[in-house]
């Protein structure tokens, strides 16, 4: 063999090691990277609102504006005697500023040119409570209805309920979610044979708040339930471990 094929042939032997060490290390690589453990941890608690928010409108319909505002001004006194006399503290009590609108009814005539007729002015006016009475503010807006025997115009919306600590229950609720796929991902990592390692990665999920054995579907932008007064909050949160 002469001295160029001797080294051709060492060339070859040298590539041929340095590919299998590349090989090699790259299957090293590729099979370290997978040995890691996705799960993950789930959270949740029932809790009752610690606070309310109700509103009701009562409004007059007059021709004469002055007599629909000395109406609307008799109707404020009667629904704020009967909140008071429901327990409700005064200082809780709101009214918002009157609204006034005029009640135009549009049509056509005979000949269809296009006609207007006013039927008088609409004044309505809101009435706010935020307590955290919130059995007498549900006793009250179940039965402030019967104002309208009295001729008050009246519409009343559901109770709003909120909790007032909700961003102490979020990290609560973090906390054991974290715990709780730490706990998945120990279980994923004895059965399989290895030890956990390090938390690689956490996502944090979306936080949930529906009412309490409602069956109410979750939003993908988290849902948050204010008719309920016993809630249920929830939060995931996603984990990636690695293993050894």
């Amino acid at each position: 063999m002469n001295k160029t094929s001797v080294i051709v042939a060492a060339i070859a032997a040298i590539g041929l090691i340095v590919g299998s060490a590349i090989i090699g290390s790259a299957y090293k690589y590729k099979f370290v990277s997978t040995q890691n453990i996705n799960v993950t941890g789930n959270a949740l608690k029932d809790f009752s609102a610690d606070f309310v928010k109700w509103r009701a409108t009562f409004s007059r319909n007059n021709f004469d504006l002055k007599s629909a505002s000395d109406q609307l001004k008799n109707d404020q006194a009667i629904v704020k005697n009967f909140l008071i006399s429901q327990g409700i503290n005064q200082k809780e009590i709101i009214f918002e500023a009157v609204n006034i609108s005029k009640d135009i009814q549009y049509g056509t005539d005979v000949n269809g040119n296009s006609i207007s007729q006013f039927n008088g002015y609409i004044l309505s006016q809101d009435v706010t409570i935020e307590s955290k009475e919130l059995d007498k503010i549900e006793k009250a807006s179940r039965e402030i209805s019967n104002l309208i025997s009295q001729g008050i115009e009246l519409n009343s919306s559901n109770p709003n309920f909120y909790y007032s600590k909700l961003e102490d229950l979020k990290l609560e609720l973090i906390a054991q979610a974290s715990e709780n796929a730490k706990q998945r991902a120990e279980n994923i990592a004895i059965k399989s044979g290895s030890n956990l390692g390090k938390l690689q990665k956490a996502d944090l999920g979306i936080f949930q708040i529906t009412g309490k054995n409602d069956n109410e579907d979750y939003s993908y932008g988290g849902a948050f339930n204010t008719t309920a007064r016993q809630k249920t909050a929830q939060i995931t949160v996603k984990t990636v471990y690695s293993s050894k």
